[in-house]
């Protein structure tokens, strides 16, 4: 393998874009990794492509491959960074998946799935469980430094942090999902551009080290470049 590692990541859209952009990217590069993100094609005319928001899984498996294709220099990896709140139903083997009650079993039968169907060695699949904003429970704390008036507010989503061994178990309720709850208690919260900075703030090793499939995700990414 050679010194370094280019890694292409398709992320669902905006707020994971920036977090990678933000926080992981820089990390990476520690490991002789270099990162290039872009969110997930979905659709184009004549004069735009529009890239953002995970619309159905025949979308999203048509750009990775597209651009295994087009980038297909040995050294370069895929990953995905996709929400498994509100995965679209057509993903493989969703039916399948949905029946299984263990959130970590569930999460790591639809990725094997997702590798399987792509069927490319340098493909490793990713999806956040349950969303995004489970990093942000990893340590609510620095929501102070952008909501000042929300201090309170702020102490109950540590409170509810806590409440949970792991803060990707916060579940995927349509009104219970780690987003929700954010929003529900500080309704300017601000996803796309506050949410990755919240995550900087925290910094990458206390959302390994709370975080566990997270964890197992950025830990083979280290590995990349052996």
């Amino acid at each position: 393998m050679s010194d370094f590692i280019r890694l292409n990541i398709i992320s669902e859209g905006q707020t994971e874009e920036y977090f990678v952009k933000r926080v992981l990217a820089p990390y990476l590069a520690n490991f002789n990794i270099f990162t290039y993100v872009r969110s997930v094609l979905t659709g184009k005319d004549k004069k735009k492509s529009y890239r953002g928001g995970l619309i159905n899984y025949q979308k999203a498996k048509n750009d990775i491959l597209m651009w295994i294709k087009e980038d297909d220099h040995p050294e370069v990896r895929f990953t995905t960074m996709f929400d498994l709140y509100a995965l679209p139903t057509d993903f493989p083997k969703y039916s399948e998946a949905i029946k299984i009650s263990n959130p970590y079993e569930k999460v790591e039968f639809l990725e094997k799935a997702f590798k399987d169907d792509i069927n490319h060695y340098r493909f490793i699949p990713y999806f956040q469980l349950h969303e995004f904003e489970a990093l942000i429970f990893a340590n609510p704390e620095p929501l102070k430094y952008e909501y000042f008036d929300y201090e309170n507010e702020i102490e109950e989503l540590i409170k509810i942090g806590n409440e949970y061994e792991n803060p990707e178990l916060i579940n995927d309720d349509p009104q219970r999902a780690p987003s929700k709850r954010i929003l529900q208690l500080i309704p300017e919260y601000d996803k796309a551009n506050v949410g990755p900075d919240v995550a900087a703030n925290i910094g990458i090793e206390t959302l390994k080290q709370k975080c566990r499939h997270f964890n197992n995700w950025v830990t083979t990414l280290e590995r990349l470049s052996g």
